[in-house]
């Protein structure tokens, strides 16, 4: 049998997942790694700490399900965006942590470009905001702060690359710099129309051109692995961005289909085709896979805090044991309390992009407790996505918004599903392959190594779990969210 191999490199965890001839998972294994914090809105990670587990994993797999490196016509790579990894080019060893995608530190940063004007242009050509979540930002830190690291680069001695670069050079041997249209996209340095980096951004970022890893489609040839490291060369055929990936494995080819996926934040992308679209209710622009030489675009909106706000539930204030004990405990609130949390944990993404906002608990009464609480932190999400669905209604000029596909962990919970229903107003539908990230991976790669079939061949496979439905009249719809834009505006401090 023939198989593909799909590394889903995450936020909190590395995965890997055997994929057969007919696009059935077989076989997976996981493994967490640290989280570091070094200071209030910092994050990072140890760079190693995401190699060792890749490769982990990928071994451990493979020895379970008995396949050899013979056995896989390739590998297909999702990764957590904008992240920022600068390594040395000859030793391979990384100057710092990784600055993930949630790290605040660059605040500062981007509010002197954008008193120096470059909002503008920055948005014309990315498509994206001056916010900390790129990576532009990040790697301008770095430059400017590890000592020699700005000599080195213009040097030539230093690469950067998001999560998949940095992960594709090491399973290469430094043979492969490469990135896929849809992480370059998120970086804050690519020009998504021209479809190359741009030479105005670097400038001002101070980012030297020659760092940067050359762009892709998202079925390519991006390199062939060292025998040392999976016992044989393999092919890495499929790169996209996380939640590209999941647009992708939810086959949401044709304009007006949108995805969400909830994991530790929640992402929303709207398939515009092949023009992109310039909000003007602070969506993002991006590009939500390129095949062909040719980019399909996207709206999307950024949540950071989805899931996140569970393990807060669970690690912060310890009311639950598990994630999954959520949805017991919130069904059973007292439906008399109006408790809203606004999870600004690490600001508020889309679409208000305040990133130095704080959360707040609204409605409190003398008996609210872990249920009320546990409710409120599953209808945040719920609320934000009304947030982004809104948005890009305002946004999309195309016919209305034809499908609302779910995925992700959170997606797992009816009771959490039933009430992102009530409270859109509209259908959300939830498939029966749940690993629709990595499925996205797998496709890419197995369809550029002729395996699986074309989109239209792929998008017939997709099959559908449960539809949840709206069960909320309009004027508690109403109502509720009018609670939820309150409590928004107080932690911005409108």
């Amino acid at each position: 049998m023939t198989y593909i191999l799909a590394i889903d490199q995450g936020t909190t965890s590395t995965r890997a997942i055997l994929f057969d001839d007919r696009m059935q998972a077989q076989g997976s294994a996981q493994q967490e790694f640290a989280q570091h914090f070094p200071q209030a809105g910092w994050v990072e990670h140890d760079p190693e700490d995401l190699w060792t587990t890749t490769l982990d994993v990928c071994r451990k797999v493979m020895a379970e399900q008995g396949v050899t490196a013979a056995d896989i016509a390739g590998i297909g790579i999702t990764n957590q965006r904008e992240t920022t990894v600068v390594w040395d080019r000859h030793s391979g060893k990384p100057i710092h942590n990784a600055i993930v995608w949630q790290d605040r530190r660059t605040s500062p940063i981007c509010e002197e470009l954008r008193a120096a004007g470059h909002e503008d242009s920055v948005r014309q050509k990315t498509g994206l905001l001056l916010d900390p979540y790129f990576s532009g930002t990040k790697l301008k830190w770095i430059l400017d702060t590890v000592p020699d690291a700005r000599a080195r680069a213009e040097a030539g001695d230093l690469l950067f690359g998001t999560v998949d670069s940095f992960l594709i050079w090491r399973l290469t041997g430094g043979a492969s710099h490469v990135t896929d249209a849809t992480n370059a996209a998120r970086t804050l340095m690519y020009d998504i129309r021209k479809g190359r980096w741009s030479s105005e951004i670097c400038g001002f970022l101070g980012v030297p051109r020659g760092m940067l890893p050359e762009v892709k489609d998202c079925a390519a040839d991006f390199g062939t692995t060292k025998g040392e490291f999976l016992g044989g060369e393999i092919a890495i055929l499929g790169v996209a961005g996380d939640q590209q990936a999941a647009t992708i494995g939810q086959a949401c080819f044709q304009p007006g289909m949108m995805k969400s996926t909830y994991g530790t934040g929640c992402f929303a992308l709207l398939n515009t085709g092949d023009t992109p679209v310039v909000s003007q209710n602070r969506m993002l622009t991006t590009i939500a896979y390129q095949l062909d030489g040719a980019p399909t675009y996207a709206l999307e909106g950024s949540i950071f805090i989805a899931g996140a706000a569970v393990q807060w539930l669970r690690d912060g204030l310890g009311i639950i044991g598990s994630a999954q004990e959520s949805g017991a405990l919130a069904r059973n609130a007292d439906p008399g309390q109006d408790v809203i949390l606004v999870p600004a944990f690490t600001g508020l993404g889309a679409p208000y992009w305040k990133p130095d906002c704080r959360g707040g608990m609204f409605g409190l009464t003398r008996s609210s407790g872990p249920a009320e609480f546990a409710r409120a932190a599953l209808q945040s999400v719920a609320y934000q996505t009304r947030d982004l669905w809104e948005a890009m209604r305002a946004d999309w000029q195309g016919e209305s918004l034809v499908t609302l596909r779910v995925d992700g962990g959170m997606s797992a919970s009816n009771w959490t599903m039933q009430s992102l229903a009530d409270l859109l107003g509209a259908a959300v539908d939830r498939p029966v392959m749940q690993e629709t990230t990595a499925l996205g991976a797998a496709w890419l790669a197995g369809m550029r190594a002729g395996v699986y079939p074309d989109q239209a061949g792929f998008a017939e496979t997709w099959a559908l779990d449960q539809q949840f439905t709206p069960e909320m009249d309009e004027d508690r719809r109403s109502a509720a969210y009018a609670r939820w834009k309150r409590a928004v505006d107080a932690v911005i401090g409108v």
